[in-house]
């Protein structure tokens, strides 16, 4: 199958935290003999920011970020294609994208929608009874979201779409894997995420809440955005880390946190990319509560769960290195078993074949 995407970046995780996603779909697609071109906009100083070449499992094509000359031909290029994604997220051009993938659709094809902030999306079209989004969403042959569960599932079905099917967040372990510890990111609490207005508040709440409880401990931060952002003496800030580090912080860490965004909590079943990333390097991982975690990771066994910023610091408190060890491991055993993106692509891959079949029924009864 020839499958052209529409995405924020496939080469660069710079304020792009859907990248690793991306790319570890995309490849598990390309190693089940699918051709796959990527098309992303020069924005948001991604490019000059990449963490990897283009990769050998996909076509990039980088098209201007400004003016409409660029996205025009970059659709062109995509006209013959047996599937195309429009991601949500693209950063520019989203709503003309929405429209125009649309018109790509002929005999034999399916357009997607695959949304990788599916609560978000939805809080923002149930707040605007006139956005575009609405009216389009029915005429994509069917969405596929980063997660969201059922939730997320009847509210696209709500709004009218053909078919809605959540494609978790999974390990790539050729990219995500245990290493040797790194003394440059040596500490007991270490956390990745840039800094959005809608997570702040929690990453207040659960990160330097927790810092601030436990003055004895070493705490990492890293990701975009936090430079100015007074924090407690206990906590390293290191900036932006590239994809080709984060099994090394991930792996020098006792524990790793991580902090989910408001609507993601607010839906549940939304596990974050990074949780499979760290699993996948055998980290011990607290994560902020929210429904639906046990049906990726066991909490106290696979993966340690909190409440507030408070039960962080307990967490660490009560964590041995012994512990932490068995922990991470039970995590990696079960990502490997049941959350790798070879299961995600077989996934895509079956419901692709059912929307083909569903578009010849329809077809036959026209």
């Amino acid at each position: 199958m020839r499958i052209a995407f529409f995405g924020s970046s496939l080469v660069s995780a710079y304020w792009n935290g859907a990248a690793t996603y991306y790319r570890g779909i995309v490849r598990a697609l390309h190693a089940r003999g699918h051709h796959v071109t990527f098309y992303e906009p020069d924005a948001y100083e991604r490019q000059r920011h990449r963490d990897i070449p283009d990769p050998d499992y996909a076509r990039v094509v980088v098209y201007a970020g400004e003016g409409t000359d660029g996205v025009s031909r970059a659709l062109e290029d995509a006209r013959g294609a047996d599937l195309v994604v429009k991601a949500s997220g693209v950063g520019v051009f989203d709503e003309l994208l929405e429209r125009e993938v649309l018109a790509l659709r002929r005999p034999g094809s399916l357009v997607a929608f695959w949304d990788v902030d599916a609560p978000a999306t939805l809080e923002r079209v149930r707040a605007d009874e006139a956005d575009p989004f609405r009216a389009l969403v029915p005429r994509y042959d069917l969405v596929l979201t980063y997660g969201g569960g059922d939730p997320v599932v009847a509210a696209y079905h709500a709004l009218g779409a053909r078919a809605c099917v959540p494609v978790y967040n999974a390990l790539d372990p050729a990219t995500h894997h245990p290493v040797p510890r790194d003394a440059r990111f040596a500490c007991d609490l270490a956390f990745l995420a840039n800094r959005l207005p809608d997570r702040e508040a929690r990453v207040d709440a659960f990160f330097f809440r927790a810092a601030a409880a436990a003055a004895d401990r070493r705490f990492l931060l890293g990701g975009n955005g936090w430079h100015d952002r007074p924090m407690p003496a206990n906590v390293a800030y290191v900036g932006h880390v590239y994809t080709g580090d984060h099994n090394a912080v991930n792996c020098s860490a006792l524990a790793v946190l991580n902090v989910h965004r408001d609507s993601m909590v607010r839906n549940g079943w939304s596990p974050a990319t990074r949780l499979f990333e760290a699993a996948g390097a055998g980290a011990c991982q607290i994560t902020d509560a929210w429904q639906g975690i046990d049906e990726f990771l066991e909490p106290g066994r696979e993966i340690l769960v909190a409440e507030d910023g408070d039960a962080v610091a307990a967490h660490l408190d009560a964590l041995t290195p012994a512990r932490a060890r068995a922990i991470g491991d039970a995590a990696l055993r079960r990502v490997l078993a049941s959350h790798t993106y070879a299961h995600r692509a077989a996934q895509v891959e079956a419901v692709l074949e059912g929307a083909e079949r569903a578009d010849v029924v329809e077809a036959i009864a026209r």
